[in-house]
């Protein structure tokens, strides 16, 4: 009997252990789902359920490498089967949302527009691969507050937003158009070149925080419930506009410094 029972209780803490290392994968499964069901309602015409379920993959792919690291169960085949999940859930997924929301319309403005919107959809796609191909690649060097690019999901969400924008106000015309073309190449190049983006990594879930900032957290859910589309967008686009900015600033401050170096010479 006491055999039986230390037998069933190893069993046990196998199948816990089994479980604990199933969670992240199922997560990860959860944001390719996400990214598969945004692909099927934008090709259907619903593009605010498509956005959402980027949104949703976002926020599933964020919480399964946490999990993953807080439980002790990275593996070398949970990083890779993530980075195959981030390849559909953010980019084929919004280059084909956007797609066919507007950018497949451009023909109808002339030859000239006819091949440039399915061009920029497959531009989003493949900055996409070469931004998660080169994170994978130099993961383990560089600085881990900073993204080198923009990452993908924060892209992923600002096309997302600008499409159920645009969606809910009813846009429609070649301006409308031409700026989707350019937000969504515009955010395929950030992809791609190397700009540094805050990380926010060193954010710990069980840091203290000031009263300012936990009052914060609630008022900033609730202007995203006031009114979804607009908040998220301007709240992807500050993100994406970041890194150009601080790059801006830190060429400002060098050429500051070097000419009053050259003036105390």
């Amino acid at each position: 009997m006491e055999a039986n029972r230390e037998k069933f209780a190893r069993g046990r803490a196998a199948f816990r252990k089994r479980g604990i290392y199933l969670f992240p994968n199922l997560l990860t499964s959860g944001a390719l789902f996400a990214g598969f069901y945004a692909i099927v309602a934008g090709a259907d015409g619903n593009f605010v359920n498509a956005a959402v379920s980027l949104y949703v993959a976002m926020i599933l792919d964020a919480l399964d490498g946490r999990v993953a690291r807080m439980t002790g169960t990275e593996t070398e085949f949970g990083r890779q089967y993530d980075s195959l999940s981030d390849v559909v859930a953010f980019g084929l997924a919004p280059a084909v949302v956007v797609y066919q929301w507007g950018l497949k319309y451009m023909g109808d403005y002339g030859w000239v527009w006819d091949k440039v919107g399915w061009v920029i959809a497959f531009l989003f796609a493949v900055g996409t691969a070469l931004r998660l191909a080169r994170f994978t690649a130099r993961e383990s060097v560089g600085d881990k507050n900073f993204f080198e690019g923009l990452p993908c999901p924060a892209a992923a969400g600002f096309v997302a937003g600008f499409v159920w924008l645009a969606a809910d106000s009813q846009w429609s015309g070649l301006p409308v158009l031409t700026l989707a073309g350019f937000v969504t190449l515009a955010t395929a190049v950030l992809m791609c070149v190397r700009i540094a983006y805050p990380s926010f990594k060193h954010f710990a879930m069980n840091r203290r925080l000031r009263f300012t900032q936990m009052a914060a957290i609630p008022v900033c859910f609730a202007l995203i419930a006031l009114d979804p589309p607009r908040m998220l967008f301007t709240l992807f686009g500050v993100y994406v506009a970041l890194g150009p900015g601080l790059l801006a600033w830190r060429l400002v401050q060098k050429n500051r410094r070097r000419v009053m170096r050259k003036a105390a010479e």
